[in-house]
């Protein structure tokens, strides 16, 4: 079974530009949780609840990152770590005041 969160909208801090470290900007979070059974019987207390997953998140969002390819690999960890899950994929998206592009993303995948 895989529990999917997409668009978790944060601001934060990070990036390598002054500006960022300043003002910040939006990031989105895009989470994968493979969790075998985990909440098949139907019992919240025998799955992965998905609001304890936010607030990892939120958590790992709240330290500062020059690099996206740093913060998704922190998510990903802290998540693998937290959480019983057999894999994880998190992709963070920003976008770019300084390229004309709709976004940048790093995906990070652990097993």
């Amino acid at each position: 079974m895989k529990i999917e969160l997409a668009g978790l909208e944060l601001h934060g801090y990070h990036g390598v530009l002054p500006e960022e470290a300043r003002d910040g900007q939006t990031f989105w979070f895009d989470l994968e949780l493979e969790v075998g059974e985990w909440g098949a019987n139907d019992r919240i207390e025998d799955a992965v609840d998905y609001r304890f997953v936010v607030d990892a998140v939120r958590e790992v969002n709240e330290q500062r990152f020059e690099l996206l390819e740093a913060l998704a690999s922190t998510v990903a960890e802290t998540l693998i770590e937290r959480f019983p899950v057999a894999r994880v994929k998190v992709r963070v998206r920003k976008r770019p005041a300084s390229m004309p592009v709709e976004y940048t993303a790093v995906t990070a995948e652990r097993p």
